[in-house]
């Protein structure tokens, strides 16, 4: 799903051909122009990619934000603060300017700036000193970075104006010692060779407050991420900083080698790779890229009002937790056969595109003979337009492999995907409760892995209920005729909350539901009961009140034992009483057994 949407993008941008590559730099002019890649990764270290993901290239002006972040470290902020500010400029990056009040570089991401960072890394030498940054990178970005020897000699080869920026910085002391080293250095950090690949794991190192998400190894403390991000938001587009955030709204860095790199803090990191430049010197396909993901999985960080990730809470089969319905005894032999077969998939936060994306990922490495999902949104916040579409894909997805699945939403809080109630479609359906969608979905397993030549049970007779079992066939015959028999239309109540003892309840044919009310006054089931099963014995033998409404879910037909004709049995028929005693207590008990246990399973739900 990811994968689709960024190729979308990439062959999108693919046919903008505008921009020309950074010709004053000769090794860079020699790069092929129509080069173009994306990569995602997101915190965690799941990596999308589209296109020239692995071609090497300079990481050029993307390195300035490291080798501060480095800076940051040996020297700590209030030493790095004394020599780099941190204020936009609206100039180019490569201006040959200082702040006019405070005589320093305005910001790390300019050239003054980068400069006067890479003269801050402490070292026993120039050697160490560049060493340690390329050790640094290579934290970030999970490998070691080589330095491109070829592109190195071209920029120590042109770059005068660099070193004019460095001999000014030395002349109003804010570079010690002899500013030709601090400009090699800058050159040397410019030139290591990265993929889009690497640039998106850094990004993602730096979403990830610091640490890499595939080795765990810490690049930064989560404190000077923080500085890093905060300058970057600010500066790292050199002059074109505020169409940035606004259009794109993501701390970021670009380079004259073409490439780009976002970030969005605990979520995800981007990179895109095209050389060929705009007037900012900044890649055209990179920032076209940049902005229709922001706008396609809704990533500007503003538009985060609150935790942007879903976190999934609970996931279980229904073998693990049925639903509230009470089964016969081959229709559970066959969900305990089969209930590794629907999974229940719960999810708590807000769903944007970070929890959207985590979400599908893990329904799509869920076993690969799945019949049957639920997934439950009762507990989401807010639900970005992107979190709402990718679940719909995955949805089809699902369905197109024979997989249906049930939403639970009864907010609507994805929209036009919340409407569904059809049974029949293929997709799948949205319910109120999690207990509805649970059993929906055990009917289509039972449905589909019934036997050959499967009917359904016919209406039982009193005499054939699972109650008279016990008794003789004589017995049996007479007990029977004391029945009274009713048909109670569906959604009528059967019996009211708190009502006295009112018999003994048979069901021979539909269901019923028993009900509790939360503290809000919603309705809830406790559980269904169905043929074979029957209810009103404990009131019957104890005489206390019912504790719960009971509905007819279904029209139902009951036989009825009034408490008058069930007290009779005392003195005409003492071992009938027994007998069909013994079987009411095995029979609550199960049914009493079944509701706690559902009770526990669910929640509530």
């Amino acid at each position: 799903m990811v994968a689709r949407l960024i190729d979308e993008v990439y062959q999108l941008c693919r046919t903008d051909t505008s921009g020309e590559l950074a010709d004053y730099i000769p090794e860079l002019a020699a790069v092929q122009p129509d080069s173009f890649g994306i990569c995602l990764a997101t915190a965690d270290g799941q990596v999308y990619g589209s296109g020239d993901v692995h071609t090497p290239f300079t990481i050029q002006s993307i390195s300035k934000p490291f080798t501060y972040a480095l800076a940051l470290a040996d020297r700590g902020p209030a030493a790095v603060a004394q020599r780099i500010d941190v204020e936009p400029t609206g100039e180019p990056f490569n201006e040959i300017s200082l702040d006019p009040r405070t005589q320093r570089p305005r910001n790390p991401m300019i050239n003054a700036g980068a400069i006067t960072a890479a003269s801050l890394v402490e070292g026993r030498d120039p050697a160490d000193r560049f060493a340690r940054i390329q050790r640094s990178y290579g934290r970030f970005a999970g490998r070691e970075l080589k330095l491109n020897e070829a592109v190195y000699a071209s920029e120590a080869r042109t770059g005068f104006r660099n070193r004019a920026i460095g001999y000014l910085l030395r002349g109003v002391g804010i570079v010690d010692g002899d500013p030709d080293e601090a400009v090699d250095r800058y050159f040397r950090q410019c030139s290591l060779d990265v993929t889009c690949r690497d640039l998106a794991l850094m990004a993602a190192t730096l979403a990830n407050n610091g640490v890499h998400p595939l080795t765990h190894e810490r690049a930064l403390v989560a404190p000077l991420v923080e500085q890093v991000l905060s300058v970057m938001t600010t500066c790292g587009m050199y002059d074109a900083a505020g169409d940035w955030v606004t259009t794109v709204g993501l701390p970021a860095k670009s380079g004259v080698g073409g490439g780009i790199l976002a970030v969005l803090p605990g979520q995800l990191g981007i990179a895109v790779y095209s050389p060929r430049l705009d007037e900012h010197g900044s890649s055209v396909r990179g920032v076209m890229a940049c902005r229709e993901l922001s706008h396609r999985l809704g990533l500007h960080f503003l538009h985060v009002t609150r935790g942007a990730h879903t976190a999934i809470r609970a996931s279980y089969s229904v073998a693990e937790a049925p639903s509230r319905l009470r089964r016969d005894p081959e229709e559970l032999e066959l969900l305990r056969a089969h209930g590794d077969r629907v999974r229940i998939v719960e999810l708590a936060g807000d769903l944007l595109f970070a929890g959207a994306e985590s979400t599908v990922r893990a329904v799509e490495q869920l076993p690969g003979d799945l019949e049957a999902l639920v997934l439950d949104l009762r507990e989401v916040g807010d639900v970005s337009d992107i979190a709402a579409r990718m679940l719909a894909d995955v949805q089809a997805e699902l369905a197109a492999a024979g997989c249906r699945v049930a939403l639970v939403d009864p907010d609507a809080k994805l929209g036009h995907m919340s409407s569904s109630l059809d049974p029949a479609d293929p997709v799948g359906r949205v319910f109120v409760d999690r207990d509805s969608a649970t059993e929906w979905c055990e009917q289509l397993v039972l449905d589909r892995h019934r036997p050959p030549g499967y009917t359904a049970p016919a209406a039982l007779r009193v005499e054939e209920h699972p109650a008279m079992a016990e008794l003789p066939d004589d017995e049996c015959v007479r007990l029977a005729r004391e029945f009274e028999i009713r048909t109670i239309a569906r959604g009528e109540l059967v019996i009211a909350r708190d009502s006295p003892r009112a018999g003994l309840f048979l069901i021979l044919d539909g269901r019923v539901r028993i009900t509790f009310e939360d503290n809000a006054g919603r309705r809830h089931r406790l559980i269904t009961l169905s043929p074979g099963m029957s209810f009103g014995e404990i009131s019957l033998l104890t005489g206390v009140h019912f504790s719960n409404d009971i509905y007819a879910e279904t029209t139902v037909r009951l036989a009825v034992l009034s408490p008058e004709k069930f007290d009779r049995l005392t003195s005409q028929a003492p071992e009938v009483k027994l007998a069909l005693l013994e079987r009411l207590a095995t029979a609550a008990y199960s049914q009493t057994d079944a509701a706690v246990r559902a009770l526990a399973a669910h929640g509530g739900a």
